[in-house]
């Protein structure tokens, strides 16, 4: 009889030695474009995410997140445009994209069937020897998943995509929606998106509850949404001068207690935006919390804010075949 190795995180077979080790999505047949951090965390540092929906952000309570800023780098075979607000990955001009990275110039995750090498596909390489080189916590199921939802194996849920928007994922490997871009007010030469929302674990906070993790986070998003971005210090919308909580409330998302903060934020330049930070465990993962941050244009051009309440009540968990419950 013939022996296959369980569906799980390996060390990637294809890892250079370049930066922080990294584990590939083996489905139990064959390499998938799903990789992480070899500690198994989605990124060290938090980023979306990523938010109106595209900036890529790192892990953690302090790290990247913008929201509709994205940044627009050329790619072998065609534009990829990194979400600023979660590293959300779109692939423009109908191409395979390889990488684009964080919001500016870090290693995106990869396209939807495209190694981040932009090579041939991942099931070229050798199929891990044991399960037990993968580390534990890893998702039960290939990462298969309905058209309808952008999955995020790492955090075992899935969020919605509405009529007239886009899935994607972050560069820390979680699950990113956005909707339509365009070069930002106060900078050009970077590209804004009209609303979006990404997902990734919630790591470098110090609250540990869904009411303390979204209260803390609100601000983060708001000003790497539309604020000052740290690594380069533009201004998208030439930053912000003030800012008014609309909205804070617990939530049942998943089929847990979440808690949400809503804020609306007055920029210098180009339309004001509303920003939403939401918090809440994972259906599927144990001792795990989710953050989804969310930003969208105050614009008739932009989506309305019952999107925002939709894809909150439409997040689902993730089954054992990679789809939503």
């Amino acid at each position: 009889m013939t022996m296959n190795t369980p569906p799980g995180w390996y060390p990637d077979p294809g890892y250079a030695g370049n930066g922080p080790a990294m584990e590939r999505w083996w489905d139990g047949s064959a390499w998938t474009e799903y990789t992480r951090d070899a500690s198994g965390a989605t990124d060290p540092a938090f980023g979306p995410p990523p938010m109106p929906p595209y900036l890529p952000g790192r892990q953690g309570g302090h790290g990247r997140g913008r929201g509709p800023r994205i940044a627009a780098v050329a790619a072998a075979a065609g534009v990829v445009v990194a979400a600023i607000v979660g590293g959300i990955v779109l692939l423009g001009d109908g191409g395979d994209g390889g990488g684009g990275g964080n919001a500016q110039t870090g290693p995106a995750a990869p396209s939807d069937s495209t190694p981040p090498d932009g090579g041939d596909p991942a099931p070229d390489l050798p199929a891990p020897d044991s399960p037990s080189d993968g580390p534990t916590g890893a998702p039960t199921a290939p990462p298969s998943y309905d058209p309808d939802t952008a999955p995020d194996p790492g955090n075992g849920i899935s969020l919605p995509v509405l009529s007239g928007w886009q899935a994607g994922r972050s560069s820390s490997g979680g699950a990113g929606v956005t909707t339509s871009r365009y070069p930002c007010p106060g900078d050009p030469s970077t590209e804004c998106v009209r609303g979006g929302a990404f997902s990734r674990t919630a790591q470098g906070y110090k609250a540990t509850s869904a009411k303390g993790i979204a209260k803390e986070d609100i601000a983060q998003n708001a000003e790497e949404s539309y604020g000052t971005d740290g690594d380069s210090d533009r201004k998208a919308y030439g930053g912000i001068t003030s800012h008014k909580e609309l909205k804070e409330s617990a939530v049942e998302v998943a089929g847990g207690k979440g808690y949400l903060v809503r804020w609306k934020v007055v920029t210098k330049k180009g339309d004001d935006g509303i920003v939403q930070s939401l918090a809440f465990p994972s259906p599927t993962m144990p001792n795990t919390m989710v953050v989804v941050r969310f930003g969208f244009d105050q614009s008739d051009k932009a989506p309305p804010l019952s999107d925002m309440d939709k894809i909150v009540k439409g997040i689902e968990a993730l089954a054992g075949d990679g789809r939503s419950i």
